[in-house]
């Protein structure tokens, strides 16, 4: 039964300008929520994905809400002043948007092209792997660890970020793949142990989607 991947309810708002205007959904997940246990349970996939994310998508709505009142209205103080909540929320959406594609219950590995690469870039699956989970175990406090590619340098790279900030916006890498270390990700299963969360999260990477995104970051 999926009646968990349900999308919230929404409807489309008239402004006062006379524009229909589509607010942003929460979208469904590709499976359903038990889908990827043992490695994440139920439970966590739950309030990760209908509470969690779908706060994120509710306070974008708001915001931006408010940011076209303030545009109408010339008010530019109020404009800067959302900017914070535009990118925690926004970046929350479009990182989570990423997270449940990069993950499967059915195990995959990475397409050939994208494997060549890897090994061009890192010497090996393994090393790959190693060097985005130490990355990502050792973020402070909340954020994400992520494997992205560079269109400048036509590499790909491991970079971290803080809290919700997403990652092209803050390096200009494309993300591939991504890994949540907020608490909300994996606290109520692997408690404070963060590194054996981040260690079996690779037993459910979904590698035909992160091989689509770099064939596709790669066509850019």
């Amino acid at each position: 039964m999926f009646a968990a991947r349900r999308a919230i309810s929404y409807v489309i708002p008239k402004s006062k300008d006379g524009i229909f205007r589509l607010k942003h959904t929460l979208p469904d997940l590709p499976y359903d929520y038990k889908a990827l246990e043992p490695i994440i349970c139920a439970e966590i996939m739950q309030l990760h994905h209908s509470k969690h994310h779908a706060t994120y998508v509710n306070n974008l709505n708001v915001a931006e809400e408010k940011l076209k009142e303030a545009v109408v209205k010339g008010d530019v103080a109020t404009q800067i002043s959302l900017a914070p909540a535009i990118k925690f929320n926004g970046g929350g959406h479009l990182n989570h948007s990423i997270f449940w594609c990069n993950l499967s219950p059915n195990s995959s590995k990475p397409d050939a092209t994208l494997l060549k690469k890897i090994e061009q870039d890192f010497g090996s699956l393994d090393e790959m792997k190693k060097r985005l989970s130490e990355s990502t175990i050792g973020i402070q406090g909340s954020g994400w660890g992520w494997l992205g590619y560079s269109t400048k340098d036509k590499k790909l790279q491991i970079k971290t970020c803080a809290n919700q900030d997403p990652l092209q916006a803050t390096t200009g890498l494309i993300p591939l793949f991504g890994i949540d270390v907020w608490e909300h990700a994996y606290y109520l299963q692997y408690k404070n142990v963060r590194p054996d969360y981040v260690k079996a999260i690779f037993d459910i990477a979904n590698w035909n989607d992160i091989s689509e995104r770099y064939n596709k970051a790669v066509g850019c």
